[in-house]
C-alpha cells in the first residue's frame, strides 16, 4: 500500500480541482494550446533541474513510495506526472478564482480586448 503514496497524492490533487473544470466552467480544458504552453514552460526546466539535482546526489526518491516505475533519466513516473498535474491544478485554481471574481484577460467568448485595468473586476 505504501507504493501508492506518491501516485494517490496526484490523483488526489486532480479530483479536487477537477470539479473546478465542471462547476464553475473553467474551460481549461478548452485551452489546450494555453495549457500545454503553460506545461512545456514550467515542466521543461524543472524536470531538468530535478534530473541534475537528482543525478548530482542533491535528493533522491524512496521507491518504497512509488510504483516502481522508472523511465530512463532516473526519475519515477510520478515525478514526471508531478509536473503535470501540478502546474494543471494551478491554472485550474487560478481560473476558477478569475471565474468567481469576474476577471477578465481578453479572451473569453465575445470579448474584443480588456475590460478594466490589469487584476481589477470591471
Amino acid at each position: 500500500m505504501r507504493s501508492l503514496t506518491y501516485a494517490a497524492m496526484l490523483v488526489f490533487v486532480v479530483v479536487a480541482t477537477l470539479p473546478l473544470e465542471v462547476v464553475l466552467r473553467t474551460r481549461v480544458y478548452a485551452r489546450l494550446r494555453r495549457l500545454a504552453l503553460v506545461l512545456l514552460c514550467v515542466g521543461v526546466p524543472f524536470v531538468l533541474w530535478d534530473l541534475a539535482a537528482t543525478r548530482a546526489g542533491h535528493w533522491e526518491f524512496d521507491l518504497t513510495q512509488t510504483l516502481g516505475i522508472v523511465p530512463p533519466g532516473g526519475l519515477p513516473i510520478e515525478e514526471w506526472m508531478f509536473f503535470v498535474v501540478v502546474p494543471l491544478a494551478s491554472v485550474m485554481t487560478l481560473e476558477a478564482v478569475r471565474a468567481v471574481r469576474g476577471w477578465r484577460v481578453g479572451d473569453e467568448p465575445g470579448q474584443s480586448g480588456r475590460s478594466g485595468r490589469s487584476g481589477e473586476a470591471p
